[in-house]
């Protein structure tokens, strides 16, 4: 007779009663990971086989597997495994727009199958020849986009997004310097214009217009409400002010429809308990909307250090001191004369007190590894957010804009030690809202934790 069939709880597959499993050997803070992120689990029950290896994966063989990892002071948990996103989904087929001061054409984009399908400058004249240089410009949507759709080649696939399948088009709507409200309205038209062409079905935005503005009557707003009614999931950052006085949430983040994330700090770890909130923007906003909607990892959150920089050279330069020999140290930093001025004159110094330069060097300037470091803000919420709808539409192609917005809100957790205005519906929850747009068409219900 065969094994009734039932579900796994965690990733809700069908699993037979001989491939299910207790976790046994598991550590609290896993269960406590899977409790929030996994809501039909409960304590006591069985896991399928490929679940039990993950989280065993995350336990034990993460830093066996990439040794990178197990040799960081630091250990910057990668963004899949600190929201325990689920792997199968990619963002396959689905198409993110992001609108930013500039891009780069990083080799997580691009290697080994070059997954930006358009650039576009939208304040200049320049094409696509801005991809590949190393403008100070193209730093932050450099990091948004590899934060959300990077397949982590230059780590092994250690640091890559959760939609590090999904597709992308890139639209420069201003530069290190400046983003102007009226161009981030011509890139959301933009998009209107041609998404069916590439099919984008999430614009994501971690630049912020120039002053509070009603929906009713701002462009910029007006542009994300079309973009909404057009059948795109409009995806923006709440700003980075919720530690002053003043603390609007500007638009386009401000409009109704749209996902505004605010920012979480999880400590780094696996722990539910211990996270916080980050010092995002709140409303409400001039029409007494509440915002944000949603609050996402904004610091500890590993991005990509844009290539042929001075900070490219010194971040390679201190992880090849932090992993040399100390026989090897002076001359590693003799064949680097000029990178870095400290390290030029720490020859003369023993290797331990070099080694000692090295970790706070390391630990100053946010790095990683030579090719990433880690940083914060709420522009790097937003991206992690349009990942999880990616694998969300990838589930479900069908979802409207407003369905993705409900099962994301249904299905977040929310910390029971901050203000709601402050966080919204809660952390942002993949497992559960994709599970909650996989199943039978029910609607989800608000969770809390």
């Amino acid at each position: 007779m065969s094994s009734p069939q039932t579900q796994c709880p965690v990733c809700s597959r069908p699993a037979g009663q001989d491939t299910l499993r207790p976790l046994v050997g598991v550590e609290d803070s896993i269960k406590e990971l899977l409790r929030t992120n996994a809501r039909a689990w409960k304590p006591g029950a069985q896991v399928c086989t490929d679940c039990l290896n993950w989280l065993t994966e995350i336990q034990k063989s993460l830093p066996a597997r990439f040794p990178q990892f197990a040799s960081q002071d630091l250990k910057i948990l990668p963004t899949p495994i600190r929201l325990s996103a689920p792997d199968p989904l990619r963002g396959r087929g689905i198409t993110i727009a992001f609108l930013d001061s500039g891009f780069f054409a990083h080799p997580d984009l691009t290697g080994p199958t070059n997954r930006i399908l358009k650039y576009v400058n939208l304040v200049g004249q320049t094409g696509a020849i801005d991809l590949v240089k190393p403008d100070v410009s193209a730093w932050h949507g450099m990091m948004t986009s590899v934060v959300a759709a990077g397949n982590g080649l230059l780590s092994g696939g250690l640091y890559r997004g959760i939609a590090s399948e999904a597709n992308l088009v890139l639209i420069k709507v201003g530069s290190a310097s400046r983003i102007r409200h009226e161009d981030i309205t011509l890139g959301l038209r933009w998009i209107i214009r041609n998404r069916k062409r590439y099919n984008i079905r999430i614009a994501n935005v971690s630049c912020g217009g120039d002053y509070e503005a009603s929906y009713l009557s701002d462009p910029l707003c007006q542009a994300a409400e079309s973009a909404t009614k057009a059948g795109l999931v409009v995806v923006a950052a709440a700003g980075n002010a919720g530690n002053r006085d003043y603390h609007p949430v500007l638009p386009p983040a401000s409009a109704p429809s749209v996902i505004t994330v605010g920012g979480l700090d999880d400590k780094n770890t696996l722990e539910f308990s211990d996270n916080e909130m980050y010092r995002s923007s709140y409303g409400p906003t001039i029409d007494g909307l509440q915002k944000p909607d949603l609050i996402a990892p904004s610091i500890w959150v590993a991005a990509p250090i844009l290539p042929g920089t001075q900070t490219a050279e010194q971040a390679a330069l201190l992880s090849d001191l932090n992993n040399a020999k100390d026989a090897e140290l002076g001359e590693l930093i003799r064949l680097h004369q000029g990178v870095d001025s400290d390290l030029d004159k720490a020859t003369v110094l023993d290797p331990y007190l070099i080694r000692q330069l090295v970790r706070i060097k390391i630990h100053d300037n946010n790095v990683i590894s030579g090719y990433y470091k880690h940083v914060d803000g709420t522009s790097f919420s937003a991206p992690i957010v349009s990942s999880i709808v990616a694998q969300m539409l990838e589930a479900n192609p069908d979802l409207k804009p407003h369905e993705v917005k409900l099962a994301l809100a249904a299905t977040a957790v929310r910390l029971m030690n901050a203000d709601p205005s402050k966080q919204g519906w809660g952390v942002v929850n993949p497992t559960a809202a994709v599970q909650a747009v996989s199943g039978a068409g029910k609607q989800p219900e608000a969770k809390t934790a």
